[in-house]
């Protein structure tokens, strides 16, 4: 189901509608969806990712029902700007993994915790990579696979970025064979439409940082092994449009390191710019 602009809630699943965000761009496509969930009929919504600071898309969020808890997947200000506003419109308290992204006594998110909130039991992943602080939310009970909340780990649509040094490629291979032992339950990505399978989706991210780091290997043949990441974007990613020219940098950054690390048998070099 792809995501339509507008204020209204669009169903993304049993247990999850979605409402997206007016914030489209480059890194956030269609803009966030912001999603809601609750148990058919049970009067109490849990937002995740409240997204921009935008009154009118938080005074939608706020209208879908008594909110009774925020969730945010991880500390990027396209999901986070407008959490504490939503925390003062609707009194829920706001909870992330990082403490800092917490509001109005919600307390930081712990890998495994199973969240019991509108009816609705939410188990909490910690998917590192993306971000450090970045989590996923797995309802089990939704339909016959269950879904995936996943934020910007998993996007219906492109790749995701690595926010080098704070994400890593290491952590984010770890991260994808986490989801991956999930299934075929649903993706409902922060940016994009909703798929079908992660399983199959995680296999393609997969073969596509395979892929990445086949190319990054031959660069470092050809301009040797101290290439810079800009050096080493420039052959990698020479027609990347310029809008995402710093999002190819941090990835390059993020599989240099990785590379300099595994492959010499070492810890992770910081890549040179």
């Amino acid at each position: 189901m792809t995501p339509v602009t507008g204020p209204g809630l669009q169903r993304s699943s049993g247990l999850t509608q979605f409402i997206l965000a007016p914030n489209p761009g480059p890194m956030s496509l269609d803009g966030t969806n912001s999603y809601v969930l609750r148990a058919p009929g049970h009067p109490s919504v849990v937002v995740v990712d409240p997204g921009p600071l935008d009154e009118a898309h938080l005074a939608a969020l706020a209208r879908s029902g008594v909110v009774e808890l925020v969730l945010v997947t991880h500390r990027h200000a396209d999901h986070t700007a407008g959490s504490a506003r939503l925390h003062e419109l609707t009194g829920a308290p706001v909870r992330a993994a990082d403490p800092g992204h917490c509001h109005g006594g919600g307390a930081p998110l712990a890998d495994g915790e199973v969240i019991h909130a509108a009816g609705v039991d939410i188990t909490v992943l910690a998917t590192p990579g993306h971000t450090s602080d970045s989590v996923c939310f797995h309802l089990a009970a939704d339909g016959q696979h269950g879904s995936v909340l996943t934020g910007d780990t998993v996007l219906g649509r492109g790749t995701t970025v690595l926010d080098y040094p704070d994400g890593t490629l290491g952590d984010y291979l770890a991260t994808l064979d986490r989801l991956e032992a999930l299934g075929t339950t649903a993706v409902l990505p922060a940016h994009g439409p909703v798929l079908p399978s992660l399983q199959d989706t995680v296999r393609d991210y997969r073969r596509h940082r395979e892929e990445r780091l086949a190319q990054i290997r031959a660069a470092l043949r050809s301009l040797g092994r101290d290439a810079s990441v800009r050096e080493v974007t420039d052959a990698v990613y020479a027609d990347v449009d310029p809008s995402v020219r710093r999002a190819a940098e941090l990835s390059v950054a993020a599989q240099l390191s990785y590379l300099r690390g595994h492959e010499s048998g070492g810890r992770p070099a910081p890549a040179k710019r």
